[in-house]
């Protein structure tokens, strides 16, 4: 029966609709900055540029922040993933100035092994990796045709470690082992987005110029950077969310059925990404 009830409070909590309605007034800013980037954006590079391209990832920043930040082994993916958009974000800035494109190709070097930390390394899903090592060897045939100088050791480098982490977005999500959540699902568009965001830009650099190629580039990163910061809502939110209810079970379970006694005298507990119930101890000791 516990069983059940668990299951029904997983369904419930970790629904979209739910969590949406929750995390979804935080993301306001992200969507506002990124409409004033694609109406104000000048091609020349300037301090203002560097304003308006960075304030949608620093929104994303406040977002993660505010679902939780602490030195503690539960928000450890959190602050990883905060550190590799604090490094994507300045990427952008120095992607700006040709001049400092290696340098922002280092930033955002910075940023995968930072994602790729937070993934982490399981369930391995060898089959996704050997698909992700499949495309950055065609990507890599491709760009390396209009490659010199250092860019010809850079470039192979960096593809590997942009679908190391693309792999390992897409490893966390097992969708017949179920293993997986939506907001799992996010951080895996954004590993993909992310690989064609970069994919556009090296096209258009070393291979062959693409027509709105800032406009294309520009809306696959920034939705690649928010499916990855939406992750953050399986460590931390889900937590949250039901621990600002727990201290109203009934309403809780009326969600569950309001017929069912035992499911009233559930008490909710988050731990570890996960949630355990257990009876209340009024009802042990009438078991008892």
């Amino acid at each position: 029966m516990l069983t059940d009830n668990m299951e029904e409070f997983s369904a419930y909590w970790t629904s979209p609709k739910v969590v949406l309605k929750c995390v979804g007034p935080k993301l306001v800013p992200f969507f506002k900055t990124v409409a004033i980037f694609f109406v104000l954006a000048t091609p020349s590079p300037c301090w203002f540029a560097c304003l308006i391209k960075s304030l949608p990832v620093l929104c994303l920043c406040g977002f993660v922040l505010y679902h939780g930040m602490s030195l503690g082994e539960k928000h450890a993916y959190a602050r990883r993933i905060l550190l590799g958009l604090l490094f994507s974000c300045i990427g952008d800035i120095l992607l700006i100035w040709p001049c400092c494109f290696i340098w922002g190709m280092l930033s955002f070097a910075i940023a995968h092994l930072l994602y790729i930390s937070a993934f982490g390394m399981k369930p391995l899903n060898p089959i996704a990796g050997m698909v992700c090592a499949i495309a950055g060897t065609m990507g890599c045939f491709v760009l390396l045709g209009g490659c010199e100088g250092a860019y010809v050791v850079l470039i192979p480098i960096y593809i590997f470690l942009l679908m190391f982490m693309v792999w390992r977005a897409v490893a966390r999500v097992q969708l017949f082992e179920d293993l997986w959540t939506w907001t799992k699902l996010c951080s895996c568009g954004g590993g993909i987005l992310f690989a064609i965001s970069d994919l556009l830009i090296g096209l258009n650099m070393f291979h062959s110029p693409i027509p709105y190629a800032q406009t294309f580039v520009m809306i696959t990163y920034y939705a690649a950077q928010l499916g990855i910061a939406l992750s953050v809502v399986d460590s931390t939110s889900i937590a949250i969310i039901s621990a600002a209810h727990s201290t109203d079970n009934n309403h809780c379970c009326q969600h569950l059925g309001n017929n069912s006694s035992e499911k009233k005298n559930v008490i909710l507990k988050p731990k570890n990404e996960q949630f355990y119930l257990r009876p209340s101890h009024r009802r042990l000791k009438n078991s008892e």
